[in-house]
C-alpha cells in the first residue's frame, strides 16, 4: 500500500475546512482572477527559448539545456517597496531591488541540467554501509501474529538480500506477507523495486530481457511467488543481485544515471512510499488526532498533485522551495528529490515533527540506495509566523506552498501580511485564496499585502489529496508589485 492510501483508510473523516468559504473571482481593479483548466494534468506544448539581448546563446544537448545565468535574468526595474515589519532591519540585502524571474516553462525547467547521480553511492569506500531501516525491521516472523510466512512449505526460505543499482549496502527482507492487508508488504515491495529498476537503470537490451513475457526474470519470479516455491524465488533475487552488481562494476549504471532526464514519477513514488513506509506508516495513527475548528489539522497533497504544482511553477534546481505546515515533510522531500531544488519545512505539531525527522534520515539512506542525488532539505519546527530561519528563508524563496485548507481566517489573515517580505516573481500555492473577492487598490490600504498578489485559479482531480477523493480548487499567488507601483504614480499625477 502506497503512503498516500495509509493516510485516510476507508471508514476515516474527511479534514473539515475551516468556517470560512472559497468565492470565485478575484478582482483587481480592472482585471479578474485567471481561471485555468488541465483536465488530467497534460503536458503543454514545448515553447522555444527566447534569448535576452547579451545572454549566451542557448546550447542543445541529448538530455539537457545550458543556459546562461544572464538568459534567467532580466535588468532589474526599479520597485516602490512596501511597508512591512522587515523594514526597519537595514541590512544590504533589504537595499537590493528585486528583480523580474523569468517564467519557466515545464520543459525548459526539465531540461535544465541536474547533478543527479550521487557519487559518493557508487564510491566503496566505507563499503557502502550507513543507517538505514531495513524491511526485515518493520516486517518479519518477530512481529507475529500480523506477518506468516510466504513460502511455508520452504520454511528455510525465508529472507533474501536485495541489491540496488548504488554500490551501497543490499536490504534485508524477510519473505512474509501480513495478515491485514493494509499493512507493509515485503514481496510487492521487491517487486516495484525490480520493475523500477529494470524501467530506469537498465540499458533498452537488458531491460528487454528482464521483461520478457515467457523466460524474463521478472515472469519468473511472479511464478516462483504464485507457486509458492521459495527455493526457486530465493535463487532468482542471487540471479538478479548478480546481473545489477556486473551492470554497476561496468559503469552502465552510472552512465544512465548521468544521461537521464527528469525523475519518472512512479521512482519518485517508490522512494517516497519506502520511506514513509519504513518510518511513518508504524506511527500512523498519531496524524489521525486532530482538534476540529484549529490550525493543528493534518492533511497531505499527494505525490501525483504535487509534481504538477511544480511543474506549473516552473521550480527548477536552483530554485528554493518552502512549504508552510509541512507535516511529515512529504512535499519537501520531493522537492528535494524530484527537482533537487533547497528545500524547506516548519511544521508546529510536535508528532509531525517527530516523523518528519524520522522521514529524513531514511529519505537521505533511500536517495544513497537508489544513487540519486536531492537537493538541500531543511525541516524547521515551531511556529512558521515567529520562527526566523524560515522568515529568512521565506525572502530568498522561489515557490511558497501553503496548504490552508482547514486553516483558520485569522491565521490566512497573519500568514497574508509576511509576504510583504517575498521576492518580486515569489508564487504562493494554496488551496484558498489568500486576497478577497473584489479586493481593489486605494489610497486607503496602500500597505496591504493584497495589492501585490495576483492570483490564478486552477483545478484539481480526483486522487490529489488525503481527505477526499472529490476534486477542488486551488489558487497560485504571484508577487507583483507592478499593479501597485503604477497606481502610486497614478495618485501623485493627481
Amino acid at each position: 500500500m502506497s503512503f498516500f492510501n495509509l493516510i485516510q483508510k476507508k471508514g476515516s473523516k474527511p479534514i473539515p475546512p475551516a468556517p470560512d468559504s472559497i468565492r470565485k473571482e478575484i478582482v483587481y481593479g480592472a482585471s479578474k482572477i485567471k481561471r485555468t483548466s488541465s483536465p488530467n494534468f497534460p503536458q503543454p506544448k514545448p515553447r522555444p527559448l527566447r534569448p535576452i539581448p547579451g545572454s549566451r546563446k542557448v546550447t542543445k544537448v541529448r538530455t539537457s539545456v545550458s543556459v546562461s545565468k544572464n538568459s534567467q535574468r532580466r535588468k532589474p526595474s526599479t520597485q516602490t517597496r512596501l511597508v512591512s515589519d522587515s523594514d526597519s532591519q537595514e541590512s544590504d540585502d533589504a537595499a537590493e531591488v528585486p528583480s523580474k524571474r523569468t517564467k519557466l516553462t515545464h520543459d525548459t525547467r526539465t531540461l535544465r541540467r541536474r547533478e543527479l547521480r550521487c557519487k559518493i553511492a557508487f564510491s566503496e569506500d566505507d563499503d557502502g554501509v550507513f543507517p538505514m531501516v531495513h524491511a526485515a525491521d518493520i516486517a518479519s516472523l518477530a512481529k507475529l501474529p500480523k506477518y506468516r510466512l510466504a513460502f511455508p512449505e520452504n520454511a528455510e526460505c525465508h529472507a533474501v538480500a536485495l541489491q540496488y543499482p548504488s554500490a551501497s549496502q543490499q536490504e534485508k527482507f524477510e519473505l512474509v506477507e501480513p495478515v491485514q492487508s493494509d499493512d507493509f508488504k515485503p514481496l510487492d515491495d521487491i517487486k516495484e523495486i525490480l520493475e523500477v529498476v529494470v524501467n530506469h537503470y537498465m540499458p533498452a537490451t537488458d531491460a528487454s530481457t528482464f521483461k520478457d513475457d515467457s523466460h524474463g526474470l521478472l515472469r519468473r519470479l511472479k511464478r516462483a511467488r504464485d507457486k509458492r516455491d521459495g527455493a526457486l524465488y530465493t535463487s532468482l533475487i542471487h540471479e538478479w543481485n548478480g546481473v545489477v552488481t556486473r551492470l554497476r562494476c561496468d559503469g552502465v549504471i552510472s552512465e544512465i544515471l548521468d544521461g537521464l532526464g527528469p525523475l519518472d514519477l512512479r521512482l519518485i513514488e517508490r522512494i517516497l512510499t519506502q520511506t514513509y513506509a519504513r518510518t511513518v506508516s508504524p506511527r500512523v495513527s498519531t496524524l489521525r488526532q486532530y482538534e476540529n475548528g484549529t490550525d493543528n489539522v493534518y492533511g497531505e497533497l499527494l505525490p501525483k498533485f504535487v509534481s504538477e504544482i511544480f511543474r506549473i511553477t516552473g521550480l527548477g534546481p536552483e530554485h528554493v522551495f518552502v512549504d508552510l505546515g509541512s507535516g511529515v515533510g512529504n512535499v519537501v522531500l520531493q522537492a528535494a528529490l524530484e527537482i533537487g531544488c533547497e528545500s524547506w519545512g516548519c511544521e508546529i505539531m510536535e508528532n509531525a515533527c517527530v516523523l518528519a525527522n524520522l522521514q529524513e534520515q531514511e529519505f537521505k539512506a533511500r536517495c544513497r540506495l537508489w544513487g540519486i542525488a536531492s537537493g538541500d532539505i531543511n525541516l524547521q519546527r515551531g511556529d512558521f509566523l515567529e520562527n526566523t530561519t524560515i522568515h529568512r528563508a521565506l525572502q530568498k524563496a522561489d515557490v511558497v506552498l501553503v496548504n490552508n485548507q482547514a486553516f483558520t481566517p485569522t491565521l490566512n489573515d497573519r500568514l497574508t501580511s509576511h509576504f510583504l517580505d517575498l521576492k518580486e516573481g515569489c508564487q504562493v500555492v494554496s488551496l484558498k485564496s489568500f486576497v478577497p473577492t473584489g479586493h481593489k487598490i486605494t489610497s486607503r490600504n496602500l500597505n496591504s499585502a493584497y495589492n501585490v498578489l495576483e492570483v490564478a485559479e486552477k483545478r484539481y482531480y480526483s486522487a490529489c489529496v488525503s481527505w477526499t477523493d472529490a476534486p477542488g480548487s486551488y489558487f497560485i499567488s504571484r508577487k507583483n508589485s507592478s499593479g501597485l507601483q503604477r497606481f502610486m504614480e497614478q495618485d501623485r499625477g493627481r
